[in-house]
């Protein structure tokens, strides 16, 4: 057996199978590129989900959490620490917003908004106790706990953990009619992916997302932004939200906010919004960890240069020019997405989802599927426009066999 057969029946051997990874085994990462244990390269058009936006072993960012390592990695909120204000305050400001509550993984910071959207609910809108709703829309991925997947429509993510947690009403994506008929007296929040990536990078219809927030201020209701996947640089702006000048009253952080260093999330809204939580309401141990907010804040000095929004813009006009032309072959159905990020249906005399994502492996490109003929793309912010078009040539190669 090689090394990589080893340690993959390795690791089936010894853990949950609860993920049906390529057969890929990952030894070093630089920017857009990944190694295998066996030296083979691989161009990586996936990003971690969007975790890793400013690529492999970014210098910077390595280099704010060496030097956090060396002065202090955790306090719990138990006490204070000198890199959390800086942390708090930075944030806030990029999302043009006023209090932070941080977290650590995505999944977590969807949890603590709904939390914020009920105690909201009962203590500033005058819902009556155990009646808060939530408005969420079809086809949406906001995490795997037990609370978030009971509003999600995707079977395999939700069946088998029933009970369901109840106050949850869920509506067609894009569906304004749809939205507008679900805002009732006891609304506390409207939560929305204003892309939806797990779904296959879902950009809604043009001006649906105005309208929302439309409807959202004249009904009392928060608009809250999961911006875990679409944010911090995606889609060639901070926000998602920016392309439609819409700002949210809650946005909802995760993935790149941590560099592809360590899980960082949070929640960020307004003074009043996230002012209902009081001592002892919430809390998590690692959550603003001064490691974390370490890596952060150098993750939102980054962003506010503008580099990264930048090439997101620039190259994803490349990426969406080539395969919209690779579309017009027949072999690709559809193509949607905003930036850098970019869903791809896949004909099916071409194969599934998964085969193409094989084929492309073996070509040494990784991307990943999702939901049966289609396949995501989404590599680093980093990536040069010569490896992103030697990337695109594998595609046109494995779709032409």
């Amino acid at each position: 057996m090689t090394a990589t057969e080893d340690l993959i029946a390795a690791a089936e051997a010894h853990s949950a199978h609860n993920y049906h990874p390529l057969p890929v085994v990952v030894s070093t990462a630089d920017g857009a590129w990944m190694t295998d244990v066996e030296g083979r390269r691989y161009l990586d058009l996936l990003a971690g989900y969007s975790a890793l936006n400013f690529g492999h072993g970014n210098r910077r960012l390595l280099d704010a959490a060496r030097a956090q390592l060396q002065r202090v990695t955790l306090t719990s909120r138990a006490f204070h620490h000198d890199r959390f204000p800086a942390f708090c305050a930075q944030l806030a400001e990029l999302c043009g917003m006023e209090t932070v509550l941080p977290m650590n993984t995505g999944a977590e910071a969807v949890e603590t908004a709904v939390k914020t959207a009920r105690k909201w609910g009962y203590r500033i809108k005058g819902v009556p106790a155990e009646m808060a709703k939530i408005v969420v829309a079809g086809g949406n991925f906001h995490g795997r706990t037990t609370t978030v997947i009971s509003f999600s429509t995707d079977p395999e993510a939700r069946a088998d953990y029933g009970p369901y947690t109840p106050g949850f009403e869920i509506v067609p994506y894009g569906d304004l009619t749809a939205m507008r008929q679900a805002l009732a007296e006891n609304t506390v929040a409207v939560l929305l992916e204003p892309i939806q990536g797990e779904s296959g990078v879902i950009v809604p219809p043009e001006g649906y997302l105005p309208a929302v927030r439309r409807l959202t201020r004249e009904r009392n209701v928060l608009f809250m932004a999961d911006e875990i996947q679409s944010g911090l640089g995606r889609t060639g702006r901070t926000f998602a939200c920016e392309h439609e000048g819409v700002v949210p009253d809650v946005y909802v952080l995760g993935k790149a906010l941590g560099g592809g260093i360590l899980p960082v999330s949070a929640v960020v809204s307004s003074a009043e919004v996230l002012g209902v939580f009081r001592p002892g309401e919430h809390g998590s141990t690692f959550g603003g960890n001064p490691l974390a907010c370490a890596v952060a804040l150098e993750v939102i000095a980054m962003l506010r240069s503008g580099e990264y929004q930048a090439r997101a813009t620039e190259l994803g006009a490349h990426l969406h020019r080539e395969l919209h032309a690779l579309a017009d072959t027949g072999r690709i159905t559809a193509v949607r997405g905003r930036g850098l990020w970019a869903g791809v249906d896949i004909a099916r005399a071409y194969g599934t989802g998964r085969e193409v994502s094989e084929r492309l492996m073996d070509r040494g490109v990784l991307v990943k599927d999702t939901h049966g003929s289609t396949i995501r793309i989404a590599p680093p912010l980093v990536i040069s426009e010569e490896d992103l078009d030697w990337g695109l040539d594998q595609l046109r190669v494995v779709l032409a066999g």
